[in-house]
């Protein structure tokens, strides 16, 4: 009968999982700390442990540790309810067989130890449902996973496709899974093919020599070249170009590739990250896109859930964008009412994190006072029929007017809803309202692209800075 040792300093952990791994038919032993394990293991041998991380004296890392040292055959499930990309990492560069956040499923967990036994590599599906600006923030189940996820990757020398809609954090995820992997000393190289011109696109990747065409007066070192030794983060891989797809295919497979125009073989040592918010099988049908090359990328792949799947997450996300923006605008700190909280959890957010991220960021700047209630939110946010035709119009519209624009539906059309609602409602005034919402709206946009600076925002508008002053004051005197 096979022997499963669980280490925790919590006796109900102890206890639950022990005899759900005993109703199983296994014969368990626990332990409520890793010393006490280390003096049974001088004698006994276990088939699997349970460890958790966080433990008095030693802790679960350190276990690991020594456990390896003497035992390296004998699988480890890493335990804790810190589920970040800090830890997972270290389980996993540690020789841990997998990672188990808590709370678990029991029933999942002795799923766990039953591969274990069985000696399966840990489950390769790594596929889910996403100021430090590698940060990734979540505690909702589904950023737990992709934590987790990332923690077991990042470590590997393989290639992973991360998918997901459009400002969901994607470059945030490639970074993460730099920063944890062998390569993080060596640089991460970022490039959005769809941002490049087709024309440009290859000279970019692949670098050129003097010469190579109109206007190359000297050589060009192309982003494979800067990564070497590290990442290359390829954004928006699916729109590039059929022809430059192949080329691609044959770095990844041979690890060279010639300069645009050169002679000379160059040789590369470097990760790459593609990233994607479309269909590529799709695309494959289509003949749009090369289904060896898919293949040779899409070896792992990551999928980032969309801020509505994880609402949870919006207040921690919200408060820490909020915090940031406060401080890069040098600002007086400012808090959501809970009843603008709530308003901001309960929006569908078509621009995801992203979009989150925008608004935070007008705010941080326009509103007076230090509490954001609903009255300073805007009317997407507070209108019900502007919120869902902007809803409505961001599931349609192309990515970037979906990420970048906090009401993805055209503006005047939402003007004229909100102007007819309240005409119908007889809301006195209406003429002075909407035109003190349109001014405050045109503030608003310059100031966030300025990050406050009322000078710049003024030049952008096309005012005098004393305008932007006088109106934002006189709209603050308005509501009090």
């Amino acid at each position: 009968m096979s022997e499963i040792w669980i280490l925790d300093d919590d006796r109900s952990v102890r206890f639950v999982l022990a005899e759900s791994l005993r109703d199983a038919g296994y014969r368990v032993r626990d332990f409520d700390n890793a010393r006490a394990a280390l003096s049974v293991l001088t004698h006994a041998s276990p088939d699997v442990v349970f460890t958790d991380v966080r433990m008095p004296g030693t802790d679960g890392f350190q276990f690991l540790e020594l456990l390896k040292r003497s035992k390296p055959d004998v699988p480890v499930i890493v335990m804790s309810a810190y589920t970040d990309i800090a830890s997972t990492s270290a389980a996993f560069r540690g020789g841990a067989f997998d990672f188990l956040p808590k709370p678990f499923d029991l029933d999942a967990a002795t799923r766990l130890a039953q591969r274990a036994l069985a000696g399966a590599a840990a489950v390769p599906d790594v596929t889910v449902g996403a100021e430090d600006p590698v940060a990734l923030l979540g505690e909702s189940p589904p950023m737990r996973e992709l934590f987790r996820a990332i923690g077991r990757v990042a470590a590997t020398p393989l290639n992973v496709l991360i998918t997901g809609e459009t400002g969901t954090g994607k470059e945030l995820v490639a970074r993460a899974l730099h920063q944890h992997s062998l390569r993080s000393r060596g640089p991460f190289v970022a490039l959005n093919t769809a941002a490049i011109p087709a024309e440009l696109l290859e000279s970019e990747l692949f670098g050129h020599e003097a010469g190579a065409f109109t206007g190359a007066h000297k050589r060009h070192v192309g982003r494979f070249e800067q990564a070497q030794g590290g990442t290359l983060f390829l954004d928006e891989i699916g729109d590039m170009p059929i022809a430059l797809q192949t080329r691609l295919l044959r770095v990844l497979a041979e690890g060279e590739f010639y300069r645009v125009g050169g002679r000379e073989l160059i040789r590369v040592d470097v990760r790459v990250i593609a990233a994607t918010h479309q269909d590529l099988e799709q695309r494959v049908a289509r003949g749009e896109f090369r289904a060896d090359l898919l293949h040779r990328l899409d070896v792992v792949r990551l999928e980032l859930p969309p801020l509505r799947a994880r609402r949870d997450d919006i207040p921690l996300l919200a408060q820490s964008f909020l915090d940031r923006a406060v401080r890069e605008a040098r600002v007086e700190a400012k808090r959501f009412s809970a009843e603008a909280m709530a308003r901001l959890k309960a929006h569908d957010w078509p621009g995801n994190v992203r979009q989150l991220e925008n608004l935070c960021r007008r705010l941080a700047v326009v509103t007076p006072g230090r509490e954001i209630g609903l009255h300073e939110l805007p009317a997407f946010l507070t209108d019900p029929q502007i919120a869902a035709a902007g809803i409505a119009a961001g599931r349609q519209a192309p990515p970037d007017l979906a990420a970048d624009a906090v009401a993805p539906v055209e503006w005047t059309e939402a003007l004229r809803l909100a102007i007819q609602r309240a005409m119908r409602q007889g809301k006195p005034g209406v003429f002075d309202e909407a035109r003190e919402r349109f001014d405050k709206t045109l503030l608003e946009a310059a100031l966030e692209l300025t990050r406050g600076h009322r000078v710049d925002a003024a030049k952008l508008l096309g005012i005098g800075r004393n305008t932007i002053t006088r109106k934002l004051g006189s709209s603050r005197n308005r509501r009090t």
